[in-house]
């Protein structure tokens, strides 16, 4: 039985791209474990690496799941020196589980024995015993993986309904996160969630246009001029091009192109270059992927595949959302009334 009544994880470790799309364990220890705390910080290494060599550690940006331990003291023996050493018996069984729904995935229980000149020492004896690569573990995990997977199975319409409420509410960068999360080893309900964030995420960037458009022309109106044009034009730039209102922003630049003076028209129209070298990139990027996945065997094997590079392509801009959105979280989560048994 493990019981917790407020688990806390930080999440200080830098957010990545690559930390979305995969299945990540968050490693924790409630602060009331009958374990030193030097020893306590052994065993946190420990469950850390477990999930870091096999693929399952990095940044918490997922702080529903968890890899976490309870420990049973078992028999403590003196052994005479000089010097006196402890030789400590432990039983510790390992939990993987959803710390939201309070559901464990997996749990097995380790025997271990550790000798050291005190208590402490003796513990970390123990500690420093567990394999990370053992097949009982190696065997934990997986069964812990394959539950996880099955979550996003059967939960991946609720899921995507609960992103859609957040886009009515105008919450386009956590409904993003959300789906962004979702393991590409969880192929149908993933490519279910990357069509839906195709939709999510062109709304996100047209109600951005629409905002930063309007505050581009109130600067523009109060002081049409160089500078205007200057404080106009940054604004501007920070406009994604694939969004729908992206004709009216060049009509715009273009309008404010042709009120400026002749002396003042070198510094604008390299921003318009800019911008306008922005849009054709972006495009490029779009005509190279569809070019190559025409040219991929399974492309031409099966003509009704989906088109991976493009893929591939959008996956980084919508993680690229969910990065900002994880970094701005609060640096520690907390959840009440954890009770396993």
């Amino acid at each position: 039985m493990i019981v917790v009544y407020a688990l806390t994880i930080s999440t200080n470790a830098q957010v990545k791209l690559d930390d979305f799309g995969r299945i990540i364990l968050n490693t924790y220890l409630p602060d009331n474990i009958a374990v030193p705390d030097e020893a306590k910080k052994m065993l946190k290494t420990k469950l850390t690496q477990i999930t870091s060599n096999n693929g399952m550690g990095g940044s918490q940006v997922n702080p529903r799941f968890i890899i976490t331990a309870s420990v049973n003291i078992g028999t403590k023996d003196i052994i005479p020196g000089p010097p006196q050493m402890i030789a400590q018996n432990l039983e510790i069984t390992l939990f993987i589980g959803d710390a939201l729904t309070n559901t464990i995935f997996s749990n097995t229980t380790l025997n271990l024995k550790g000798v050291g000149m005190n208590e402490n020492k003796a513990f970390i004896g123990a500690f420093r015993t567990i394999n990370a690569k053992n097949k009982v573990i190696l065997n934990f995990l997986e069964e812990g993986k394959n539950k996880i997977i099955s979550y996003y199975t059967t939960q991946c319409d609720f899921i995507i309904k609960d992103a859609i409420t957040l886009v009515k509410q105008e919450k386009y960068d956590e409904a993003i996160n959300n789906l962004a999360l979702v393991p590409e080893v969880c192929q149908e309900c993933y490519f279910k969630c990357l069509d839906t964030l195709a939709s999510i995420y062109q709304k996100k960037i047209d109600a951005d246009c629409k905002i930063k458009l309007n505050k581009a022309k109130t600067t523009w109106a109060a002081e049409q001029n160089s500078k205007g044009a200057e404080k106009t034009g940054d604004i501007l730039s920070t406009i994604n091009p694939m969004a729908t209102c992206q004709p009216e922003v060049t009509s715009f630049l273009h309008a404010i192109d042709t009120k400026l003076k002749a002396d003042e028209k070198a510094r604008w129209q390299f921003k318009m270059k800019q911008y306008e070298d922005k849009i054709a990139a972006q495009k490029e990027q779009v005509r190279i992927a569809e070019e190559k996945s025409k040219r991929d065997d399974i492309y031409r094997e099966n003509q009704s595949s989906r088109n991976l590079e493009l893929d591939k392509l959008r996956v980084n801009a919508y993680r690229e959302v969910a990065v900002e959105y994880a970094k701005n979280q609060p640096k520690t989560v907390t959840y009440n009334n954890i009770y396993w048994k």
